[in-house]
């Protein structure tokens, strides 16, 4: 039994004291209102209205019951309400995740832009997360939007635009001298620092491939993500470090001398990072568009992201040829 519309029903018979009257109110016939009135008191084990043929009058259980109907269809409907504020974005909860990559400056861009999109009435729940756990979440239905790199298994979710940032290395400052720019089979001899591969098996093993076939195949591969850290083995191990330009702040050569680790880009642009915001098919509601394009616009502004027109798929392959 709907259980809402028979309440309605009950209401409306108990405001107008007249099955007619009611009948019309709610735009149906005067039978089928009497049959769900009757239906209603079966269900509730208690006689509703006292009915004779000049009058309908309720009874003491029916004035007793009255406001507590009235109540559950105001709940009802605020609910409902709810839900479609909650269907149009205009609030709720959006759990969403960003990579350990992005740069503060990326993150706070984005969450300016987010806020600044009409979703005041929205929570925000933002967590840090690699790609493998974003997509381990998404198939446990317990993340709603994330910004992803690629390739990886992107089955069952929607993307936006990719956008691609361009990956120079970090390397101690005497080996950087009068280089403005720096060729991969140079790098060789040294050990390479890149994130743990359990992030992003597929991104981790085609930079790789792409290092082995542009001359640079690194002795030994260290792992690390914090910028402390990074910039620590780069100084103590004579290591290199892949990096886009804007996450450890040090584009420029003089922007941290006391570091002794400098920014360089890499010589063709080889190597790149690509990213899509992704979420669950069918879930693309209003609040994951307002979340798409503020990640879009603080990638472009704050971590020089471009439109990426990649010459071959970014699904993924059976295994990267660096390991064949």
């Amino acid at each position: 039994m709907d259980l809402v519309r028979h309440l309605e029903c009950f209401v409306a018979v108990a405001e107008e004291s007249h099955f007619g009257r009611a009948a019309a109110r709610l735009g149906m016939a005067q039978p089928p209102l009497s049959q769900r009135i009757q239906r209603l008191e079966r269900h509730l084990g208690v006689r509703l209205f006292e009915r004779t043929s000049r009058q309908v009058a309720l009874t003491e259980p029916g004035a007793l019951l009255l406001a507590e109907a009235r109540e559950v269809l105001a709940r009802s409907e605020a609910f409902m309400a709810t839900a479609r504020r909650i269907r149009d974005g205009e609030t709720g909860l959006l759990r969403a995740a960003l990579p350990p990559d992005l740069s503060g400056e990326t993150v706070a861009a984005l969450l300016a832009g987010f806020t600044g999109a009409g979703t005041s009435g929205l929570e925000l729940e933002l967590h840090e997360l690699s790609t493998a756990q974003q997509l381990e979440r998404f198939a446990a239905h317990e993340l709603d939007v994330g910004l992803i790199h690629h390739p990886c298994d992107v089955s069952g979710l929607e993307l936006g635009p990719v956008l691609r940032r361009e990956l120079g290395v970090l390397l101690p400052r005497q080996a950087a001298a009068g280089l403005d720019e720096v060729p991969l089979a140079s790098l060789t001899g040294r050990d390479l620092i890149l994130f743990p591969r359990a992030g992003a098996p597929a991104v981790y093993d085609d930079l790789l491939t792409t290092c082995a076939r542009n001359g640079y195949t690194p002795p030994a591969v260290r792992h690390a993500q914090g910028a402390s850290f990074v910039r620590g083995l780069v100084l103590s191990t004579e290591a290199v470090a892949l990096s886009p330009r804007d996450t450890h702040g040090l584009a420029q050569e003089d922007a941290a001398p006391e570091r002794g680790v400098v920014w360089r880009p890499l010589t063709g642009a080889p190597l790149a990072l690509r990213h899509s915001v992704a979420w669950p098919a069918g879930r693309g509601d209003a609040a994951v568009s307002a979340f798409a394009e503020a990640a879009a616009h603080a990638l472009r502004s704050t971590a020089g992201a471009a439109p990426d027109l990649p010459s071959r798929p970014l699904h993924l392959r059976p295994a990267s040829e660096y390991w064949l």
